[in-house]
């Protein structure tokens, strides 16, 4: 079997080169609409552009970024579709991950949950706080113990950190207040065993976000 498997180190450059350039992204150094020029990323990341191009398909695949053959690659903005198909998949994801929680998870996996809101209260920023939120959503997910889930919530994770990143730049107006409120009450209905008010309140805070982008979007795309 020798010389006809691929040598990994390539590979793992390349996904640390997309850790680098995803957390830029989740950052704000690159809002979308930036192109990500494989050039400059190469000089400041100290690699090939080989790693840059690779690193830049697997964000691709993600969905954070996008390529057209007269653009090069830029990050992703999203559209009015786009909007529209996360948050109804990402409600469907929802309804059976809080389902499965509320009926099956352990107390110590709701304290995580738990301990993974408290960590929103410390956020200093927008984007701190998005992924303090992002990272509730994983406790919530890791609680259900159900593999595929979590699969199809990890295959659409970046996008949703992305959609949450746009909603604060066209709106961070009491953001950073009544985030850390949102989801102590979230996780007081897991606590409470309250599937009907669990489930009311995760689609409460989705609709918040999805409110904002679609205000904002569908009116630009008028």
């Amino acid at each position: 079997m020798a010389g006809k498997v691929a040598p990994a180190r390539r590979r793992g450059l390349a996904d640390e080169v997309a850790d680098r350039i995803r957390d830029a992204i989740f950052g704000g150094a690159y809002p979308p609409g930036s192109q990500l020029r494989e050039v400059e990323l190469s000089e400041a990341l100290g690699v090939s552009r080989g790693p840059v191009r690779e690193a830049l398909l697997r964000l691709e695949r993600e969905g954070l970024v996008r390529s057209e053959w007269h653009r090069g690659s830029t990050v992703t903005t999203l559209s009015a579709q786009d909007v529209s198909e996360l948050d109804s998949l990402r409600a469907a994801l929802e309804h059976l991950a809080v389902g499965l929680v509320i009926a099956h998870a352990p107390d110590e996996d709701i304290a995580a949950i738990a301990d993974a809101a408290r960590r929103m209260e410390r956020a200093s920023d927008e984007h701190e706080m998005v992924r303090c939120d992002i990272e509730f959503h994983d406790a919530v997910y890791a609680a259900t113990h159900h593999q595929r889930l979590q699969d199809a919530w990890h295959a659409i994770r970046s996008q949703v950190h992305l959609f949450l990143l746009t909603r604060v730049g066209l709106n961070s107006d009491g953001y950073l207040s009544a985030i850390p409120n949102e989801h102590r009450e979230l996780v007081a209905a897991l606590r409470a065993r309250d599937t009907e008010t669990a489930l009311d309140l995760f689609a409460v805070h989705r609709r918040r976000a999805f409110d904002v982008l679609q205000g904002h979007i569908g009116d630009s795309a008028d």
